[in-house]
């Protein structure tokens, strides 16, 4: 009888790295020379191969990171040491929700990767909350409570890709079913251009921005993720848009999320507004003059000031 042979996943390519813990290429080589960590193998060729245990420990240095923390004070902790510190951490960064506790429901559903009873769920909670507040109060929350979870290890990739799709498939069956652009009063609908950079591959802050943005009557045109900045520019150009709309979650690099933000600022017609969103602290910490940096609750009021410097442009 054949015994099958146990599964050893395979170790990650410094671009594997970069890509799947959003710390840069050079980076991962100055840590490796400072603090011996992370210590990769090395393939035939001499390139680079991180075992995935030390992927995994990467991916929490950077959460720490985003949350305060300096590399030197935490890399040369254990996986085990470094998780224990992102749950503490993650508790008390996180704003208290009205709520809360209605949560838990839809985390257990995560946990126990039913996604059909989590649809069901969710579109419920459609239906008696609206979407606006759907997003605001239910959404944003849960999805930064399983971005936690993924960061702490209570969620695999695959578990956070299942949840995601499911999250997401509520959220375009919401924005289907809403009437055409119209804003209320009369007031200028602007039309909006919403996509991440090549680097960005998550969508769902992107997703949850428009549904906001088609529920207060501005006419959306989504891209979906990972868009070259030519064919942003390009788009916006061919569509006529007033606003182009980007979101960085923390997981993309800060130098990249300022330099895309720069190069489209200057490619991009003077006329069309630049906005950005997303948890990056590349936005909270950084961000240029020329970008206005939204939360999801700042959306009405974005759209709503936009209005108001239309009507005053139209009058002069």
């Amino acid at each position: 009888m054949n015994n099958p042979m146990p599964f050893s996943p395979m170790p990650c390519t410094i671009s594997d790295v970069e890509r799947d813990t959003g710390v840069a290429k050079e980076t991962l080589r100055v840590w490796e020379r400072r603090y011996a960590f992370p210590r990769p193998e090395r393939d035939p060729f001499g390139e680079r191969l991180y075992p995935v245990d030390q992927v995994h420990k990467l991916r929490l240095v950077k959460r720490l990171i985003d949350l305060g923390f300096r590399p030197g004070k935490v890399i040369g902790y254990t996986a085990q040491e470094l998780q224990a510190l992102a749950e503490k951490a993650a508790v008390g960064n996180r704003p208290v929700v009205r709520g809360a506790a209605e949560l838990q429901p839809y985390l257990d559903l995560c946990r126990a990767h039913d996604s059909d009873a989590l649809r069901r769920k969710l579109s419920q909670a459609l239906l008696v909350m609206g979407l606006r507040n759907f997003v605001i109060d239910l959404m944003a929350p849960l999805t930064a409570a399983i971005g936690d979870a993924w960061a702490c290890g209570d969620l695999g990739v695959w578990q956070e890709h299942l949840i995601t799709e499911t999250l997401q498939m509520v959220l375009r069956s919401a924005i289907f079913s809403m009437p055409p652009p119209n804003a209320p009063g009369g007031a200028p609908s602007p039309r909006i251009l919403l996509t991440t950079t090549p680097q960005e591959k998550h969508g769902l802050g992107l997703l949850m921005a428009e549904a906001l943005m088609v529920a207060e009557g501005a006419g959306c045109y989504s891209l979906g993720p990972q868009t070259p900045l030519p064919d942003i520019v390009d788009a916006a150009r061919a569509l006529r848009v007033d606003v182009v709309t980007l979101s960085f979650s923390t997981s993309m690099n800060t130098r990249h999320v300022l330099d895309a933000l720069k190069e489209l600022r200057a490619r991009l017609p003077e006329t069309v507004a630049l906005w950005a969103g997303g948890s990056n602290v590349a936005l909270r910490r950084r961000a240029a003059s020329f970008v206005q940096v939204l939360t999801l609750s700042d959306v009405g009021d974005m759209l709503a000031d936009w209005r108001h410097e239309a009507r005053a442009r139209t009058a002069a």
